[in-house]
């Protein structure tokens, strides 16, 4: 069984044959799908979801910092909401991104901040999300980190030393997906220094598709080609690949 931490199932992308996408998934041995919340506008998508399949796919919320803006304390308040009244594995997708632009740079770390209050009140892991913005997280998370915080960083793609970083707050993990299939990717030199037992697996679907589905769309059941990729870095066979990321999902995400 394998676990896919991270897929936008949810999205627009899948109106088609949403159904198909996740049976395929489930026909490949990814028994259970976590479904990252993106703002207010997908929460009842997210749900529906998560309530259509009750044993395969599972609920985050959170508010992704790409969609924060200006009306950030309303949209935080109807997030918080479907948060508190319905049962989630998770407080996400959060974070910081950079990337684009810094327009709303103070309403994002607000935002962090808010909602890693709330994962801790209700004991919960966080999904944080982080591009270009490795250095504002990390003041945050050194500010915050405690015993009962955990959770993962989300499609890791980071430096040996920010693997370090992140290892250091004891309580989080990496997110690998199909980044790590990728010929210029510098990710697998980092994880063959990283142990196994930090590692969780994620598509982020329907984006980054691994290698060969690349400028295709991303599903769930292409996590098989990650964990081909991670067991020619560790030189292991895929079962222990499988058995080893599903053993770490569990454990974080509480299944």
């Amino acid at each position: 069984m394998f676990i896919d931490t991270h897929t936008h199932l949810f999205s627009d992308s899948f109106n088609d044959d949403r159904n198909e996408v996740v049976q395929r998934a489930i026909d490949a041995g990814i028994n259970k799908m976590l479904l990252p919340n993106i703002d207010v506008t997908s929460i009842e998508a997210t749900l529906n979801l998560a309530k259509q399949f009750p044993k395969n796919c599972f609920p985050m919320m959170g508010l992704h910092p790409g969609s924060v803006n200006a009306n950030i304390e309303n949209d935080l308040a109807i997030i918080k909401t479907a948060l508190y009244q319905n049962s989630c594995v998770a407080v996400g997708e959060i974070g910081m991104d950079l990337y684009w632009e810094t327009t709303y740079l103070e309403e994002q770390k607000f935002a962090f901040r808010e909602q890693i209050a709330w994962a801790k009140e209700l004991k919960l892991p966080i999904v944080i999300h982080a591009r270009d913005a490795f250095e504002e997280i990390f003041e945050i998370l050194d500010e915050l980190n405690d015993d009962h915080l955990t959770g993962v960083f989300h499609c890791f793609t980071g430096t040996l030393e920010q693997a370090r970083h992140i290892q250091n707050y004891g309580g989080f993990k990496l997110g690998i997906g199909g980044v790590v299939t990728y010929k210029k990717s510098e990710l697998p030199e980092v994880l063959s220094i990283i142990s196994l037992t930090e590692l969780v697996l994620e598509t982020d679907s329907p984006y980054l598709p691994p290698v060969p589905f690349r400028g295709k769309r991303n599903e769930s059941s292409y996590i098989l080609h990650v964990a081909k990729k991670l067991a020619e870095i560790y030189g292991l066979p895929v079962k222990r690949i499988e058995e080893q990321t599903t053993l770490n999902a569990q454990l974080l995400f509480n299944l």
